[in-house]
């Protein structure tokens, strides 16, 4: 996987999005990194958002978190970098219990992680007997320790409507939960966490970028207001919106989701001008080439999960990879 290539060459990928000066700037960690991953034998898994020098020039396996999750069961590799945010490096770690599991910046988290705790699962389960509890990946290991079965954004109503039941609690999105809701006949309890860069889109902002960007197509992620996914011309997960990209060829589009992930798929559509009123993620921002090629100099830093916690969690993340 490691093959040999350099820095100057991999410029080519990236150049429609990374002035030369910039990419100059960016050598000597790229050539470190891709030395370090082939004297450690580890690989680098980035999450869409990260900036395209990581995305395109050392991540070795991309994509949305259910990618991510399903590849990381296929790494051979003894070290796995995940460039994304702490419960992406857990969810690694939980399908590679043998393997060494780094991310470069502990701090690297995710405001719908940070807003539900096993203890709220507890309490809702008393609220709710019986209904199953349906958990979306951007929570800790704790957290899907204490439910039946996880989702993403991307495969969420298949999973839903797998448990065949009538009424499930789909946490801690409520937007993602909400919109949803929209797709099928199961109801849909929610709690009230949000992700800090969906939750800032609008309906109004679609209304100005129709105004000003005639024709423009409107990409929004589910993670976005119901009334902000109503609005759009179509709704899916990173992955889905790269593949509607890919697939639909249109003119001009606009992709309602974090900064990055514009960058990094413009760099396959050429012909495809790509209309840029992003949020940026504090936390996908932590990761850095400087900092990947510190965790692989020096070991920084290991993830680990509670041996109990992890049994369960890893049960639940299995349990979506099987839908």
């Amino acid at each position: 996987m490691n093959e040999q290539i350099s820095a100057a060459s991999l410029y080519d990928r990236v150049a429609r999005v990374i002035p030369k000066a910039e990419w100059m700037g960016f050598q000597d960690d790229v050539e470190a990194i891709l030395e370090l991953k082939r004297k450690r034998n580890a690989v680098i898994l980035a999450h869409n958002y990260q900036t395209p020098e990581i995305f395109h020039g050392v991540a070795d396996i991309v994509g949305d978190s259910l990618a991510l999750a399903r590849k990381a069961m296929e790494v051979e590799a003894d070290v796995i970098v995940l460039a994304g945010v702490h419960f992406m490096a857990e969810t690694a770690k939980l399908l590679n219990p043998g393997k060494t599991v780094l991310i470069p910046d502990m701090a690297a988290g995710c405001s719908l992680a940070d807003s539900i705790t096993p203890e709220d699962i507890a309490l809702l389960r008393k609220a709710y007997p019986g209904v199953p509890v349906v958990t979306y990946v951007n929570t800790s290991a704790a957290v899907k320790a204490a439910s039946d079965i996880c989702c993403t954004s991307g495969n969420a109503r298949q999973v839903v409507e797998s448990l065949g039941v009538p009424r499930v609690l789909m946490l801690p999105d409520e937007y993602l939960a909400k919109n949803v809701a929209m797709e099928t006949n199961v109801e849909l309890i929610a709690w009230r966490g949000h992700c800090e860069v969906h939750e800032l889109f609008t309906a109004d902002d679609i209304r100005e970028l129709r105004e000003s960007h005639p024709g423009v197509i409107v990409l929004a992620h589910p993670e976005c207001p119901p009334e902000v996914v109503e609005a759009a011309d179509f709704s899916g997960s990173t992955a889905v919106m790269s593949d509607y990209v890919g697939r639909e060829r249109p003119a001009r589009v606009v992709l309602l989701t974090e900064c990055s992930m514009s960058d990094n798929v413009a760099v396959h559509h050429p012909d495809v001008e790509f209309i840029r009123p992003c949020n940026l993620c504090p936390h996908m921002k932590r990761i850095t080439l400087g900092n990947i090629r510190t965790a692989l100099e020096e070991n920084r830093h290991e993830v680990t999960v509670d041996q109990a916690i992890a049994a369960a969690a890893r049960r639940a993340v299995e349990r979506m990879l099987e839908v």
